[in-house]
């Protein structure tokens, strides 16, 4: 195989793993090295020597120049097998939850793009973070001004990339980005990162005031739980379930069916009230990074598993008909109650 091709799927298979941000960035740095070399340049013993190529990325290198499939990328192979929920899996049209190197992403925003062109989908949210989040290197107003006209010009016939953003959720319930901005973007997420230990009555009225904004589209990763990963374990934030559920289904917000194994968010016993309460659904990857945007795999098992129906996951829906739920008329027509 070309060691372009190589080092690239080894960056998406580290990715996917969720390993070290630096293991992936060095396999995608060196993939940018060698771009455009010829064969001649490839088996140059001074490669070794070029900015962005180490050692690990050079034996790559030579093992797919000698036509085999290096040994670091056949290992990653073996152990990216399939996690289940492939038939739900396989309706999955998108993903309305991701992050490019804007705020705590890992690449650039056409690497996402490309990543979920690969993947076949037909769409892809780009969501960075929100300007309070200072961690996550969040977007000040004129920040995101200056993403909405980038993002806006990397939509084609053939793939949607909408506006977007992961706002927090103020103590308060309100949203942490100016109200015309928020009504100017295709997709806001709304997620609680602060405080996730209050007191389960101020969370819960957290969480409704966010569940019942008509600005909000999807309510990210509710509990903000963490159940395994480099960053530890975190317990789920307390609230009222039923309620919180209860105003997502009056105002059509979906909730949100994180997909990334460390968060497994919400907990089955809540996915099941949620289905209960008639709640929408987003099955989201919250990728980081172009390899996890496959993470998709998780959240549909979980969902298929938990018998959520296909028909109230949005992003099986066609493109048509999402563009239409997630029109802001639309929102606001349910927010109103008009429903006549």
């Amino acid at each position: 195989m070309h060691p372009l091709d190589a080092l690239t799927e080894i960056a998406y298979l580290l990715e996917r793993e969720r390993s070290s941000r630096y293991k992936s960035k060095a396999f995608r740095t060196a993939a940018a090295a060698i771009d455009g070399l010829s064969d001649e340049e490839l088996r140059d013993p001074g490669l070794r020597r070029r900015p962005g190529i180490g050692d690990s990325t050079f034996a790559v290198i030579r093992e797919a120049l000698d036509g085999g499939v290096p040994e670091r990328l056949a290992s990653l192979r073996a152990a990216s097998g399939a996690v289940g929920g492939g038939e739900l899996r396989a309706l999955l049209r998108g993903d309305l939850h991701s992050h490019s190197d804007w705020s705590d992403g890992l690449t650039p925003i056409p690497t996402m793009v490309e990543a979920a062109r690969g993947l076949g989908h037909e769409y892809l949210a780009l969501t960075d973070h929100s300007p309070r989040l200072t961690v996550a290197n969040g977007l000040s107003p004129e920040r995101l001004r200056a993403q909405i006209e980038i993002v806006r010009g990397l939509s084609d016939a053939s793939f949607t990339l909408f506006t977007g953003i992961e706002v927090d959720i103020l103590d308060d319930g309100d949203l942490d980005q100016e109200d015309a901005l928020l009504r100017e973007l295709d997709v806001v997420v709304a997620s609680a990162h602060s405080k996730l230990r209050m007191e389960a009555a101020p969370m819960t009225r957290r969480l409704v005031a966010a569940a019942g904004d008509p600005r909000v589209d999807v309510l990210g990763h509710v509990t903000g739980r963490l159940v395994e990963g480099a960053r530890g374990t975190r317990p789920p934030s307390e609230f009222d379930a039923r309620a919180v559920f209860a105003a997502c289904a009056a105002s059509g917000v979906a909730v949100e069916i994180n997909s990334r194994p460390e968060r497994q968010d919400p907990p089955d016993d809540l996915l099941a009230l949620a289905v209960a309460e008639g709640c929408l659904f987003s099955i989201d990857s919250d990728a980081h990074a172009p390899g996890q945007l496959s993470l998709l795999d998780y959240g549909a098992a979980r969902a298929q598993a938990a018998g959520v129906p296909a028909e109230r996951i949005i992003t099986t829906w066609p493109l048509p008909r999402l563009r239409e739920w997630l029109a802001r008329e639309y929102r606001d027509w349910l927010a109103r109650g008009d429903r006549g």
